[in-house]
């Protein structure tokens, strides 16, 4: 099992270009540890890890889409300055500095882990990382760059500092009165105050050199000046030089501390290290998966592939056509044909990359409901491995590549061999593509493989578990779909694709009778598979539009009775209140006019002439009623406005009259 799994990463791995792949995933992480092991990732032929690991890239797929990734910073691997400081060593700034990144790494993953409130498989490389906030702290706030330590990095440092700073200023205190003195101006270089080895001088003209009384220290290169240390300064310097060496002293004691306190840390450190750079090359994964629009397949152990609408990942998104492959259900060999250049070999390399990438815990570039199968071997016969230093021809590098598949060949094998045959004798090349179909058929391996020979066609035609497929071309247009029809057999369209470019048609039916009669039935029967098909896929793309312009008619149908319904509802519901407002007022117009007759009932009482109380009364009723039926005609049509028949009427339907409010039937239709 090792020997094929090294066997096939050296060799058949990297003719599917599996190494490109991985090249891009290491481009996704941020640290060398993880860029390395995911150079260096290898295909897992055990179903149940391979499952674990899609688990893991899936999940932390899931988890960037909600929030978002998290940062891996710079870590470098200090496992070495570790174990130096656990042995006693005092570390460098910068290996402490690095150490610190480490630890601000770690907590950050840490706080990420929490602020994302979802339980996954990746929990436990989270729970394993142990943040140390006190070291971190402790080692950023005593170094603030490789070459300096902060002066709060101790209270014995920060008053030497304080004192060095004194004592610094105090020197340059007396060469500033020196340098300005009207005495020693005459004999300077130039009036400023520069160090040489750590200590403060003057620059003195070389000829002047007996005027100024001092330690020389230095020449300029030209010989024309020396430097100085007046004597005045000398003791100054001299307390200069003896803090400095203090201060160096308490620097290497900081920093053996702080390189105490890392070793104490150093096996929990180093652990939660480990587990950052395992969990900087999951979310790698999940980043390359992003970048590929990719999904996880499922995966078996019985050797079965359905890949939908599958693309080849080196290629361009935007051009690349995707593909439906099928393999080791129905069948186990497939037989692919077509004309050259119509995707054949993109088809075998898409196949055998996608297989390896999962097998690697990579999603892969395929629709989602994909299916894929764990293999002890991806094997592959790809490309023309001509060598002259090994003079060998075509057929010859082709065949010795089989005769090791075939050593290796097992029922856990996928096998992808292009143009099958091709090289040799096209009678005895057919023959031979036959034979080896049929061997690994034996050895039980899941097999694709390319051919122009029409043998195989046939062969594929006649024999169960063998299904033809072909890589679809335009003859009118001259160029492949690109599109990959299973079951169906290819041309390889030569007369055809000769005729359209040119050749005299004498010619092309001069080769047509050439060939013999068997071919012709064959490539006949093919042609008319063809145009069927064609015919098929044309009604069905008319049936399908046919049906989407149903659904859009009965989507918009639906749509505009609603709105009716809606409407019909709104002025339903607005004739109510208006007849509530109607009933309301009639009631307060009837309480006026019972009062204003109970009036005129108290006058009657003392009046003389009763027909003229007869008549106001009378006026006064009909007034009233005018309004009722005025304000009833108003609800009535606004009740009815905007109703439309749900249908033409015919005879024999019932039907309200609403202007009289009566029922009636209807005779004929107007």
């Amino acid at each position: 099992m090792k020997q094929t799994n090294e066997w096939n990463l050296q060799k058949h791995a990297r003719v599917l270009e599996l190494d490109k792949v991985l090249a891009r995933l290491a481009e996704e992480t941020g640290c060398e540890d993880a860029e390395q092991l995911a150079r260096e990732l290898t295909p897992s032929c055990d179903a149940q890890e391979v499952r674990r690991l899609l688990r893991q890239t899936s999940d932390a797929h899931m988890l960037m889409a909600r929030y978002s990734s998290p940062s891996f910073g710079a870590m470098r691997n200090v496992k070495g300055a570790l174990s130096r400081a656990q042995a006693g060593a005092a570390l460098s700034m910068r290996e402490l500095l690095e150490i610190g990144e480490v630890l601000r790494v770690l907590r950050s993953l840490k706080e990420w882990r929490e602020r994302a409130q979802t339980s996954t498989v990746l929990d436990g490389y989270f729970d394993g990382i142990a943040p140390n906030r006190y070291l971190e702290d402790k080692i950023s706030a005593a170094i603030l760059s490789e070459e300096e330590i902060s002066d709060n990095a101790s209270p014995e440092l920060a008053d030497l500092r304080r004192k060095l700073r004194a004592a610094a200023l105090g020197v340059r205190e007396k060469l500033e009165h020196i340098i300005r003195s009207p005495q020693y101006q005459k004999y300077l270089q130039e009036p400023v105050v520069t160090q040489r080895d750590g200590r403060f001088v003057v620059p003195v003209k070389l000829e002047h050199r007996g005027n100024v009384q001092g330690l020389v220290h230095d020449t300029s290169a030209s010989g024309a000046t020396v430097f100085i240390e007046p004597i005045s300064v000398v003791e100054a310097n001299n307390e200069i030089k003896v803090l400095q060496s203090k201060e160096a002293a308490e620097i290497e004691r900081i920093l053996y501390e702080l390189s105490a306190e890392a070793g104490s840390f150093a096996e929990t450190i180093a652990e939660s290290y480990d587990r950052a750079v395992a969990l900087n090359l999951i979310f790698a994964k999940a980043r390359l998966a992003y970048n590929m629009k990719a999904s996880a397949p499922e995966i078996n152990e019985h050797g079965e592939i359905a890949l939908r609408r599958a693309r080849h990942p080196l290629l361009d998104a935007k051009t690349v056509v995707p593909v439906d492959l099928a393999l080791g259900g129905a069948f186990d060999t497939l037989v692919i044909t077509g004309p050259n250049t119509g995707g054949k070999t993109v088809t075998l390399k898409t196949l055998g990359l996608l297989t390896l990438m999962a097998m690697c815990g990579l999603m892969i570039p395929a629709a989602e409901g994909s299916t894929l199968a764990v293999f002890d071997g991806v094997m592959a016969d790809i490309g023309d491995e001509q060598s002259i230093e090994q003079s060998l021809s075509t057929f010859s590098s082709h065949m010795k590549n089989i005769i090791e598949i075939l050593q290796r060949a097992s029922d856990k094998t996928l096998i992808l061999l292009d143009e099958l045959g091709a090289g040799t004798d096209p009678v005895e090349g057919a023959a031979l593509a036959m034979a080896i179909l049929e061997r690994f058929r034996v050895c039980g391996a899941r097999v694709a493989a390319t051919t122009h020979y029409a043998e195989l066609k046939a062969y594929a035609l006649d024999t169960p578990g063998v299904e033809n497929a072909c890589c679809e071309f335009d003859v009118t247009t001259l160029r492949p779909t690109y599109r990959l029809l299973i079951g169906v057999p290819g041309r390889s369209n030569a007369f055809a694709i000769s005729e359209r470019l040119g050749l005299p048609p004498e010619i092309v039916e001069r080769a047509r009778g050439l060939i013999s009669e068997e071919n012709q039935r064959f490539e006949n029967v093919v042609e008319s598979l063809e145009s069927a098909r064609q015919s098929a896929e044309r009604e069905h793309r008319e049936t399908e539009r046919l049906r989407a312009a149903l659904e859009e008619a009965k989507t918009q149908a639906d749509h505009r009775l609603a709105e009716v319904d809606k409407e019909r509802e709104e002025i339903l519901e607005q004739a109510r209140r208006d007849a509530q407002r109607i009933a309301d007022r009639a009631n307060s117009q009837a309480g006026r006019l019972l009062g204003e007759l109970e009036e005129l009932r108290r006058q009657a009482a003392s009046a003389t002439d009763l027909s003229d109380l007869a008549r106001r009364a009378r006026a006064a009723a009909k007034a009233g009623a005018d309004k009722l039926a005025r304000a009833a005609d108003l609800a009535e049509k606004k009740a009815n406005e905007g109703y439309v028949l749900p249908r033409p009427l015919k005879a024999g339907d019932t039907v309200l009259l609403a202007d009289i409010g009566k029922q009636g039937t209807v005779l004929s239709p107007a």
